[in-house]
Formats: structure tokens, sequence, C-alpha cells
């Protein structure tokens, strides 16, 4: 059974003895909170985006910094990643390839799962042609060979188009929840609230995000959870292949393919960029799989 810290149930017992009903959001945070996991995630995911965009403002060394004192040295006071062949600063370009892993992840997680949430509702809502089109659009999508795709369009993917980048990953990262979203929409669109609302001429878009989507939250973080890790594997994979980000900028796919050469003589280019991404995409399952349980405590257990 999940339980909750003392303090939280102070909150909460405080709240009823005044007469105040507790926020859907403080209730959500204390059940959140409340687990081992979830602290451990929020407090790793926090770590990483405090270590990848405030690590360069102490850091000795740039991520466009050549040491040509220091070619393939290992880690020291320094350089404390340790450097490449080129004498670039292992610590500065982890931390720029994290930057834009953490990016990424986070924008195509909010682009696809917001994509799905609204042609799936809409579709499962309206049928007829509305469901036909826009499911149709969505099969399209996923007969389409993505990383080809993606493969193809690399030359516009220059560095400063890390937006067009994300757009173009969250393109192929939403149908399957569409259409989870889709039968779920056409289960709820028949309960009572619902039914009245409609009676009520309450228009249909507002019943989608005010009935809807709310009892779809549960899955919908799930889903943008799994988004966030496929985003960032994906842009490893693409950036391992020299098709993702591009120079002169950093990634830590790139990173990795050029540490791969190197690894067993020189660890250190190739098990900093992978312990940050492991560590990344672990962090973000532990918050989602809290986040789930937090919204939708008969889902799972507290932890």
């Amino acid at each position: 059974m999940m339980t909750l810290p003392e303090e939280e149930y102070a909150e909460i017992a405080a709240d009823a003895g005044s007469g105040r009903v507790p926020s859907r959001t403080r209730v959500v945070a204390a059940r959140f909170f409340g687990t081992r996991q979830g602290r451990l995630g929020f407090a790793l995911l926090a770590l990483l985006f405090l270590l990848a965009f405030a690590g360069p403002l102490v850091a000795p060394w740039s991520y466009t910094d050549m040491d040509f004192s220091a070619f393939m040295r290992p880690p020291s006071a320094s350089h404390w990643f340790g450097t490449l062949q080129t004498g670039s600063d292992v610590f500065a370009l982890t931390l720029r390839g994290a930057q834009k892993s953490l990016t990424v992840g986070l924008l195509v997680a909010v682009v696809s799962t917001a994509v799905a949430a609204v042609v799936g509702s809409f579709a499962g809502y309206f049928l007829g042609w509305t469901d036909r089109t826009l499911m149709w659009v969505a099969d399209l999508l996923l007969v389409l060979p993505a990383f080809l795709i993606l493969a193809i369009m690399s030359p516009l993917l220059a560095a400063g188009r890390l937006l067009l980048f994300a757009l173009m990953l969250a393109l192929f990262l939403w149908m399957v929840t569409s259409k989870i979203v889709r039968g779920m929409t056409k289960a709820i669109k028949e309960r009572e609230y619902v039914k009245a609302a409609r009676f009520m001429g309450v228009p249909p878009a507002r019943i989608i995000y005010r009935h809807v989507l709310p009892n779809l939250a549960s899955l919908l973080v799930v889903d943008a959870t799994l988004n966030v890790s496929a985003a960032i594997l994906t842009e490893t994979t693409l950036s391992y292949f020299g098709f993702g980000i591009q120079p002169p900028d950093v990634s830590l796919g790139a990173l990795i393919a050029d540490g791969s050469r190197t690894a067993l003589y020189a660890p250190w280019t190739f098990w900093f960029a992978a312990g940050v991404l492991v560590l990344a995409v672990l962090a973000v399952n532990l918050v989602g799989d809290s986040l789930r349980d937090a919204l939708d405590p008969g889902a799972g257990g507290g932890r």
C-alpha cells in the first residue's frame, strides 16, 4: 500500500479540519513525493538538468575549446572528464550533449503526446468521416520507415534547427497512442455526465478538453514519459550513425559513436556520455511510473 510522509498527512488533515478540500495538484504531489521511486526519479532528473544547464557556467572549458597541450588525456584537475584526440574537453562536450538530448526529449514528448491526445479524442468523439480521416493519417505514418525518412532529411538538421529536429521526431511517435485514446474516448463519451453536457449544449471541443482528456491523464503521462525516453534514444541512435544533430554542435549520440572507437584504451571518451544517457532514461522512467501511480492510485501500489 502506498504511504505518504507524515507532513503530507498533516497538511491533508489540516485541510479537512478547516473545511478546505485539497486541490488535485496537492493530492497528486503528495502521492508522487510519498514514494521512494518518485523522490529518487525527481532528484535524479533535477540533478541532470542542473548539471547540463548550470554546469557549463562553472566548467573551466567550453565545448568549442581545444587544449592543444592535452590530447587524449585521462581525467585530471584541469580536464575533469579527460580529453579527446582533438584536445576537446569531455566534460564540456558531455554537458552540451546532455542539453541537446534532454531538450529534444521534452519537446518531442510534449508535441507527440499533445497530438495523440487531440487526434485520438476528436476521432473517438466525432466518429464518421473525422474518425476515418484522422485514423487514415495515423495508419499511413505507421507504415512509413521513420528512420529512413529522418536519415534522408538529416541535411535539414543543421546547427540551430533543434526545433525542426524535435518536430520531425514527434511526427512518428503519436500514432499508436492516438488509437488507444480513440478507443477510450468512445467509452467515455457514453458516460452520463458527458451525455448531460451534450444535452445542455456544451460545445464538443469543451467537452473533450474538460471531461474526456482529464480521464486520460494517467495514460497520457505514461505516454509522455515513454516518448521522452524514445526521443532521447532515437536522437542518440541517429547521431550515432551521423544523421542526428549536425556539427559543429554535439550530442550524446555523436560522443558515444566517437568514443566507441577508443573505449578500450581511453574509456573516458565513451563511458561518461553513455552513463549520462543511461541516467537520463532511468530518471525519466522513474518519474513517469510514479506520476502514473499518483494520478491513478488504483493502477499500482506505492514503492
